[in-house]
């Protein structure tokens, strides 16, 4: 498994395109309203993405289990949808709902990630509690994270808390590293496992991360819709998303998509 570790000016650029990452999520947020489409979102980042001179992450990718190519800027996952939800004229937002939406771009040759979930309008205690778990899931992770330290323990303390509030860590899609490609290695379980304590993973000053818990209310199993993208909970509980694109430094880390 070769893990780059990224140089000042390759961090630089890394930064540059998390910052328009976080430009772009911070105005989605302002946007996502009640009754307003999923579409709109993905029509809005993706002219922002353009404006900052960038390309969409996700726009394209192709699947070995769907038909087409990824179509929108964004994924735009609503409630029982865990990832990979694709952005539709007739998805229109309702109150109550919850969104989680992941975004990315490549900006000179270097990408940036995250993900974020949002409440529209008043939402119910449960979803609230939900979605701050998964938030403080990720707090965690950034919090533990230092040069020498095994991506075991930092899973380990991801997992204990999510469960110990009583939910369940989705097992199915992991964290990454990220740099002049989306998905680089090392992979990045939010949870621990034999294969993890096998093939573990020590941290080094230089590694750049995309650390991306995805927590369930209900069970940890998923499956994918017949569009061959979209996630969802096999229980129909709601799930939440939080990402961000970290580096390690020589004290821990920073968190080169900021405050979302």
């Amino acid at each position: 498994m070769a893990i780059t570790l990224r140089s000042t000016r390759e961090i630089e650029l890394l930064r540059r395109a998390s910052i328009v990452v976080v430009d772009v999520l911070s105005k989605l947020q302002k946007i996502a309203k009640p009754g307003v489409t999923t579409a709109k979102l993905d029509s809005a980042a993706l002219q922002m993405t353009v404006d900052a001179g960038a390309q969409a992450l996700f726009k394209g990718v192709r699947s070995p289990y769907a038909r087409i190519p990824f179509p929108g800027a964004i994924c735009a996952s609503v409630n029982e949808q865990v990832v990979h939800g694709i952005p539709s004229v007739d998805t229109k937002l309702e109150e109550g709902d919850i969104l989680s939406i992941d975004f990315g771009v490549k900006l000179d040759g270097y990408c940036g990630d995250a993900a974020v979930t949002i409440a529209i309008g008043e939402i119910s205690e449960s979803k609230r509690r939900l979605m701050d778990v998964t938030r403080q899931v990720l707090d965690i992770a950034v919090a533990t994270v230092a040069p020498g330290v095994k991506w075991s323990h930092v899973a380990a303390k991801m997992q204990d808390y999510a469960e110990s509030a009583g939910f369940s860590v989705v097992k199915d899609f992991v964290g990454h590293g990220i740099g002049r490609k989306m998905h680089e290695e090392p992979r990045l379980p939010n949870f621990v496992s034999a294969d993890l304590l096998a093939n573990d993973i020590v941290l080094a000053e230089g590694m750049v991360l995309a650390v991306e818990p995805m927590i369930n209310a209900g069970n940890s199993a998923v499956r994918t819709l017949k569009n061959g993208w979209t996630v969802v909970t096999k229980d129909n509980k709601c799930s939440a998303h939080f990402e961000h694109t970290i580096v390690i430094v020589d004290n821990g880390c920073e968190v080169l998509t900021g405050k979302l």
